[in-house]
């Protein structure tokens, strides 16, 4: 049973007026062997909500639940958790064996089970050629591999993930996540990955949260958080590029944004001063008509092309199939939205309307 249950979890650095609050009371219930990925941008307080779950940084307020304990004043070794950090952080003299056996050595596991168990997390990761190996010996994919063996073998109720897949390169880190994608499915544990990269994000969760200024701003899956943002910040953060945001003033079927007054093709929920978006490629090139996009430069992806101009005075990114004639910088296109791919948010607070 590892389920996870954060209860108005806070965190504060220092003491008095210099005091400065990273986490503001962060509540999540996670079920037993979910996959949740905590993904945000550099500074937001998702490695710290990881490591207050770990037990390496204190909390200042709230409750950490894990498999049905409170577990606030227990010791890392005391929560049945097994972390993977960023840095592989293995012993070189060691074998990869070893350094995946060492911490049931310490906590005096029989070595029947310690065979049984590094084998059976070898097999799983691929690593059976490469145990009498030292880490120099290694690439970083395999390290990483090592560093996933050797929590494996812990057999922990919770997994925890702290950006493990940061120093790999682009193929590398692809590789590794169907590893561990398929690592999840064969044992079921409940597992914590933090990331600030997207993709990591939405291929790996099972459910996500969004996490920004030491606050959630959304927990879902990867479907309702990108199909449905609940934030002008989730709407900006997640996809790449990110949706396009045109703040103007809404009156029934009309919008004016950047001098310009697009027709709409069903009213906005409110009259007054909305915030609309639109992701780059929920937007199509309709020579018959629509909002008028003038063309400032063009970039080639290769399957795809991003198209990037102005509605008026305000910027604006489609994204068309690389296989479409491009229109030409300078030239006015025509631009075609349907209702179920136009998002509105309150312009004061940025959230969904």
């Amino acid at each position: 049973m590892g389920a996870i249950a954060l209860r108005n979890v806070e965190k504060t650095y220092g003491h008095g007026p210099k005091a400065v609050k990273v986490i503001h009371g962060v509540n999540a219930d996670i079920p037993d062997g979910e996959f949740i990925v905590i993904v945000g941008p550099s500074g937001c307080g998702k490695s710290t909500l990881l490591r207050m779950v770990a037990g390496l940084e204190e909390i200042t307020g709230g409750e950490i639940d894990i498999g049905g304990r409170v577990v606030n004043r227990l010791e890392p070794s005391e929560r049945d958790i097994a972390m993977v950090f960023q840095n592989y952080a293995l012993y070189p003299h060691m074998s990869v064996y070893d350094n995946m056996a060492y911490g049931l050595k310490i906590a005096k596991v029989p070595k029947a089970e310690i065979e049984v168990r590094v084998q059976k997390a070898a097999k799983i990761l691929e690593l059976g050629g490469l145990l009498d190996r030292k880490p120099r010996q290694l690439s970083g994919g395999q390290r990483q591999r090592v560093a996933m063996g050797r929590a494996i073998v812990r057999q922990p109720q919770v997994f925890l993930f702290d950006e493990p897949l940061s120093n790999l390169d682009a193929k590398l880190r692809a590789q590794t996540r169907l590893e561990i994608q398929k690592l999840h499915r064969e044992l079921g544990v409940t597992s914590l990955f933090v990331t600030h990269d997207q993709v990591e994000a939405m291929t790996l969760a099972e459910r996500m949260i969004v996490m920004n200024a030491g606050r959630i701003e959304q927990i879902g899956t990867p479907e309702q958080v990108y199909q449905k943002p609940a934030t002008t910040f989730v709407a900006g953060f997640i996809g790449n590029p990110p949706m396009n945001l045109l703040q103007g003033q809404a009156d029934g079927s009309r919008f004016t944004v950047g001098g310009q007054t697009l027709t709409l093709p069903l009213a906005a929920p409110r009259s007054g001063p909305l915030l609309l978006g639109v992701r780059p490629e929920h937007a199509e090139l309709n020579p018959a008509g629509g909002w008028p996009l003038q063309v400032d430069m063009l970039e080639m992806l290769g399957a795809e092309r991003l198209v990037y101009g102005r509605l008026g005075d305000a910027a604006f990114t489609l994204r068309i199939e690389g296989t479409r004639t491009p229109p030409k910088a300078g030239e006015t296109v025509q631009l075609l939205v349907t209702p179920e791919h136009m998002h509105w948010f309150d312009a004061a607070t940025g959230q969904r309307v």
